[in-house]
């Protein structure tokens, strides 16, 4: 893992966030490959949930009327056990001690040494409150919204009726959350400020298992269409003991980390409790009218809800390969931040001339970049570093025949192609 982050430090992926005054704790800021390589994780979620018929798009404030937090449980329920070492002074969540360490050295897990003490388990609640206006007062209080669901359901009948849609169907959203994580870590996994991706799907009370079966395979299957490896992946079933309060079944999609087997996205079936709620406590009516069975009912809820930074480290994690004196990121090119690298075989204005002519004819429909420094072979490593799949080379049997050499990042097979054919044959990868 450390190898990864050195990668995405260097390289440009991801930085400490305000580095320069020592860093914030579990707060991060991407750089200029790691924002390409996020952009494209999201624009592949959201064509793949709204290129569909039955799936509309939203997006919600992230400030929302402090009673939806009411409505939803989060005021009341949204908290994490703490216990606190009384021997090193750590603070660890009561529900994850087999996955923390104490400070104490040699490092063991909280309450391993036998002069350590843990005190007994505390609730602490996860929400950022924050003041609207000018007076700090209780009136004022809203809340930095902690995911992004609740902002769909209160929108639920503005979409279905203004979109004309009919159940069943869903609604996606992008946008950023925020949780007040007492134990952050494993670089940008658990987060202080996060972007979710999240759909929910409307469904008539019956049929929910049903579709939720459905978006169990349609989500893994997502997962493995972009490039992660099949043996990486399992579900996680939640037993009673885990279910949450709203949840009528959950499945967890795990990925094996460096740092173990953890969540990677939840598909939820949530029931009616989330429009049930904010119809008891807005006092207004959230039930769906079927005009072709005359019925009302509020619709159940099936839920997919994937983290977008914690799907990028998996993105960066399932791709990381080391060989030798070679490393690269084997990214699915849908994902890559480049998806092509031209070069001049060698420094001369002849062929500086041809490769930026096809390096702007390429960068007209594919993010690519250029580079004359060093050698072809570093500067191939210096792409494979990155994840550009592809690399082009200028030549002199360019100059007189309209051919180049394309290079597969993770076979390193060199093929001779035609210029006029380079942009299809680009195509053709993704």
């Amino acid at each position: 893992m450390s190898d990864l982050v050195s990668l995405c430090k260097r390289r440009g992926f991801v930085f400490p966030s305000s580095e320069v005054y020592g860093g914030i704790n579990a707060c991060w800021d991407y750089g200029p490959l790691g924002i390409e390589l996020k952009r494209n994780v999201k624009e592949a979620w959201w064509r793949a949930m709204t290129d569909r018929e039955d799936v509309e798009g939203i997006d919600a404030a992230i400030l929302m009327h402090p009673r939806v937090w009411e409505a939803s449980g989060h005021v009341a329920g949204f908290v994490d056990p703490l216990v606190d070492c009384k021997k090193c002074r750590g603070r660890f969540r009561a529900d994850k001690l087999d996955m923390a360490h104490c400070l104490e050295k040699p490092s063991k897990k909280p309450g391993e040494h036998s002069e350590c003490q843990l005190t007994e388990p505390r609730q602490f609640n996860l929400m950022f409150k924050t003041h609207m206006g000018p007076l700090e007062d209780s009136a004022s209080i809203v809340y930095l919204r902690p995911e992004t669901a609740q902002g769909i359901y209160v929108n639920f009948l503005n979409v279905q009726q203004s979109a004309r849609q009919k159940i069943p169907f869903g609604i996606a959203q992008i946008g950023k959350a925020f949780r007040n994580e007492i134990t952050p870590g494993n670089f940008i996994f658990r987060t202080r400020e996060f972007e979710q991706m999240e759909m929910q799907y409307f469904v008539k009370p019956g049929t929910d298992m049903e579709f939720f079966e459905k978006w169990k395979a349609t989500r893994i299957q997502w997962h493995l269409d972009n490039g992660i490896r099949k043996e990486k992946l399992r579900f996680h079933q939640h037993g009673e003991g885990e279910l949450a309060h709203y949840a009528k079944a959950a499945f967890d999609i795990e990925y094996e980390f460096p740092f173990g087997w953890q969540e990677l996205e939840g598909i939820h079936n949530r029931s009616d409790f989330d429009l049930g709620r904010h119809q008891q406590f807005s006092g207004k009516k959230l039930e769906y009218f079927d005009e072709v069975t005359r019925e009302r009912y509020i619709p159940y809820i099936v839920e997919t809800s994937a983290g977008c930074d914690r799907t990028l480290l998996v993105a960066l994690a399932d791709a990381y390969r080391f060989d030798g004196d070679r490393t690269w990121l084997a990214l699915h090119p849908r994902l890559a931040p480049y998806k092509v690298g031209i070069y001049p075989l060698m420094k001369k204005p002849d062929l500086a001339e041809y490769t930026d002519k096809v390096f702007k004819d390429v960068r007209k429909k594919f993010r690519a970049v250029t580079d004359e420094a060093g050698s072809i072979g570093k500067r191939y490593r210096r792409q494979d570093e990155i994840g550009t799949p592809l690399g082009v080379t200028i030549d002199y049997d360019t100059l007189s025949n309209n051919t180049v050499t394309v290079r597969q990042r993770d076979s390193m097979v060199q093929e001779r192609i035609s210029t006029e054919n380079l942009l299809h044959y680009i195509e053709d990868q993704f």
